[in-house]
């Protein structure tokens, strides 16, 4: 199951989960924020249970970065 990425760079806007959130594709785990746009970063494929949150409100993040674990 793949973890869930940043898809733009910028800032971490909000945390919509807490570990042990049961996801599905198409939940929005984070919100990020870049130029002043908000950019919500969904789940893709099946989902599953949030094991581990890499990333906290405030915090800059790359493209590609991991936010989020899920198993």
């Amino acid at each position: 199951m793949p973890d869930v990425e940043a898809h733009i760079t910028g800032t971490v806007w909000k945390v919509e989960v807490k570990v042990g959130d049961l996801v599905a594709e198409g939940d929005t785990v984070v919100i990020l924020e870049s130029m002043k746009m908000e950019m919500p970063v969904e789940v893709e494929d099946d989902g599953g249970t949030v094991k581990e949150i890499l990333c906290e409100e405030g915090q800059a993040v790359n493209e590609g970065d991991t936010l989020v674990v899920l198993e």
